[in-house]
């Protein structure tokens, strides 16, 4: 989903520090939600977790340059699921920021558009989840048919953004339409297979139960929502 250094630059690129400052905006919403339920140790244990994790998934999954930019595996739902969507924000936002600043530096004047194309979509995750899965079930419990709506919200949103992005910085040319449009269907193929890891992993979360009742996991994993 890294948007490539000169698909939008000049002038044009300083629309994406207003679309990074409402995408940080919303990550402060997430974490203070987070803060409110859990505490300020449990966001930091979380948000640690998830830099980690999502500066893996850049570094070690594997990604592939397809038309406009890359397909990353980058387990937004699974995030989401497994540490809440405070937590989930964060370590996108600062995953991201050190594998720009240790492995590609180049990236780093696309990182508000890069930011931005990663925390929106899942502020929308959080508002399909809470409208498809019900408050008395606990997120190991979720079907698969509920881990695909929340990829599909995901990856969708980013495919989304990364649209936006091209067709804002390179126009409505044919050959700018055939790469955007390669890059989605490459990267809607990861909405199938993101599910099947969701439900892995949670199933993983409900075996081991014992070790994952604490605060370095997300409480609405083995329990209703509040």
């Amino acid at each position: 989903m890294h948007i490539e250094p000169g698909i939008v630059d000049g002038a044009k690129i300083v629309l994406s520090y207003g679309t990074a400052a409402a995408s940080f905006g919303l990550l402060g919403k997430l974490a203070l939600d987070t803060i409110r339920k859990s505490g300020v140790a449990s966001l930091a244990v979380r948000s640690l977790i998830t830099t980690l994790l999502v500066f893996s998934f850049f570094e070690l999954l594997p990604h592939y340059p397809v038309g406009v930019s890359e397909v990353h595996f980058v387990l937004g739902s699974t995030l989401f699921l497994m540490f809440g969507a405070g937590p989930a924000a964060i370590g996108l936002a600062l995953g991201l920021l050190l594998q720009g600043m240790l492995f590609a530096p180049f990236d780093l004047p696309q990182y508000g558009m890069n930011v931005t194309t990663l925390i929106v979509p899942l502020w929308a995750v959080g508002v399909v989840a809470k409208k498809l899965i019900a408050q008395k079930t606990a997120y190991v419990d979720v079907t698969y048919a509920q881990a695909l709506a929340l990829s599909t919200t995901y990856q969708g949103g980013i495919v989304a953004w990364v649209a936006f992005w091209a067709f804002y910085g390179q126009g409505f040319g044919a050959e700018n339409m055939v790469s955007i449009g390669s890059f989605g269907a490459a990267y809607m193929l990861v909405v199938i297979g993101e599910p099947l890891a969701d439900l892995a992993v949670l199933a993983a979360a409900k075996t081991l139960a014992p070790f994952t009742r604490n605060i370095a996991f997300n409480s609405r994993l083995h329990e209703a929502a509040a």
